[in-house]
């Protein structure tokens, strides 16, 4: 039972964490209203082209980041709430299985955005049963500096490989925030307690990582779920068996030795490190089967074969080249490119054995 404040009080952050629980929610946090602290840093980022053909982080919506009272007049709290989603699974740095290909750890499931939002909903009329206020819920997809938000409301700090990492948790959970007109007692970010550590930067393949900044145009996920054309040749290679996201960075950051694990079924695997010779081989109907309801048809059919194509050429394995001989007569030619270059690969590592 929540202990409510004299109506004339700040509501507390305890409060706010014991109504996010409720709801379902595993982290939650308070940032008061105000313009972003980070605003300047993401607009030098974008006009350094770093997000790369992201429009949606540069058009004219990039400008609305650096107050989130533009998305709702009179805001004078943002509650910033957090659910984990990692499993017992292991890594990507220790899968050792080259027919295999990888799924980004965030997209095993089902996809978070309408779990969230509508839980965000329950949350925001549990708090207008206390305070009457006007409210908006956002995934994801609103103009906001969700991570900046996040360390305001205490829940972490951002770290070198510029994810959001909460001591004793790990950094394997999704972002929400409720903003409200309701005056909330806010939290206090936490310190920076990634130290003198770079294993992040160390281990990206691609160099896309510097310290607190990723480069998107270098960076697999960019390349494997938002890049419509062609995929850089030089960075292939260094995709591996990546086919949609990249988890390495965090993979090898010490704080998610022991992550918190999830407790919410709907993140469980559908298929963990599927086949690829069996994903090299669905149609655009089976695709859109395989992955209802989930992250991984954001990359598209042609894009997820492509990805397919490029994990295979990465694999070494000679069973490979005749499914990617089929690909190379695909109508589409950024597969059919991809699926030559792979070709080549299988070729070329197999002279230099």
């Amino acid at each position: 039972m929540v202990n409510l404040p004299p109506d004339s009080t700040q509501l507390t952050g305890s409060v706010v964490r014991e109504l996010a629980a409720e709801c379902g929610f595993d982290l939650a946090g308070v940032a008061a209203a105000g313009p972003a602290p980070d605003f300047g840093r993401y607009r030098a980022w974008v006009d350094a082209g770093m997000a790369g053909e992201m429009r949606y982080l540069t058009d004219h919506r990039a400008d609305l980041r650096a107050d989130p009272a533009e998305l709702l007049p009179g805001l004078q709290s943002v509650i910033s709430v957090g659910m984990l989603y990692s499993g017992p699974e292991p890594c990507s740095v220790d899968m050792t299985e080259p027919e295999r290909a990888w799924v980004s750890r965030y997209a095993w499931g089902d996809d978070y955005h309408d779990l969230m939002r509508g839980r965000l909903k329950k949350l925001a009329h549990k708090l207008c049963e206390i305070r009457e206020c006007e409210w908006r819920a956002c995934v994801d997809t609103a103009p906001l500096l969700e991570r900046s938000l996040a360390r305001q409301a205490g829940l972490g700090w951002i770290g070198k490989n510029t994810c959001l990492i909460r001591e004793g948790v790990g950094s394997w959970f999704f972002l929400g925030e409720l903003l409200t007109t309701a005056v909330l007692q806010p939290d206090l970010p936490p310190p920076d307690r990634c130290g003198t550590c770079t294993r992040c930067i160390d281990a990206c393949p691609t160099a896309a990582l510097t310290p607190y900044q990723l480069d998107a145009r270098l960076c697999i996920s960019y390349f494997t779920i938002e890049l419509r054309g062609m995929i850089p040749e030089n960075l292939r290679e260094g995709m591996g068996a990546n086919i949609f996201g990249c988890d390495i960075c965090q993979d090898v950051c010490p704080w998610n030795r022991k992550a918190v694990q999830t407790r919410e079924a709907a993140f469980a695997p559908r298929d963990f490190a599927p086949d690829l010779e069996k994903l090299g081989a669905i149609s655009e109907a089976e695709f859109q089967g395989m992955f209802r309801s989930s992250p991984v048809t954001r990359a598209k059919y042609a894009g997820f074969l492509r990805n397919v194509a490029v994990a295979m050429g990465n694999s070494g394995l000679d069973q490979f080249r005749e499914p990617l001989r089929r690909m190379a007569e695909y109508p589409n030619a950024v597969v059919a490119e991809h699926a030559r270059w792979a070709l080549s690969r299988l070729s070329g590592l197999e002279q230099a054995l």
